[in-house]
């Protein structure tokens, strides 16, 4: 069964330019938070994970803006996993305001399963339970 998570988050002054905006920086950090959150939902947190030794790297990230969120705003991210393959995985996001659901921002990030020596590793061989909760949270785009 496809899993999303919708996580929300304030604004803070420190996040903003003079004209009170949220600098554009702030939305990969936002997707984090909200990335994070999804994989503790799952079951796969990266804190018990990095404990067992599969660390997830970032291999890139994109995000397109659609409209500023300001101080004291409260977004809504919407994250998803659109592809796993044992090896990666791909995430989209969905950021709105909280009061308006005006789109601020839609973005993707996709990642690599690795050792704490930096080798490449196959969760369904190192980890055949969360390669299943993997494949389980998957939401297939059309």
């Amino acid at each position: 069964m496809a899993h999303v998570t919708f996580y929300e988050h304030q604004v803070q002054y420190y996040e903003t330019d003079q004209m009170a905006i949220a600098h554009h920086s702030n939305y990969i950090r936002w997707f984090e938070e909200a990335r994070i959150r999804f994989f503790e939902e799952l079951g796969l947190g990266y804190k018990q994970s990095e404990a067992e030794g599969i660390i997830s790297p970032v291999v890139s990230v994109e995000a397109n803006y659609k409209s500023m969120s300001r101080f004291y705003d409260i977004v809504v991210i919407r994250v998803s996993m659109t592809d796993y393959t044992g090896v990666r995985c791909a995430l989209k996001y969905e950021i709105r305001d909280k009061e308006t659901g005006e789109l601020r921002c839609t973005g993707r990030s996709k990642h690599c399963f690795i050792d704490p020596n930096g080798k490449v590793l196959s969760i369904k061989r190192v980890s055949p339970e969360r390669h299943k909760l993997f494949e389980e949270a998957v939401e297939r785009e059309d």
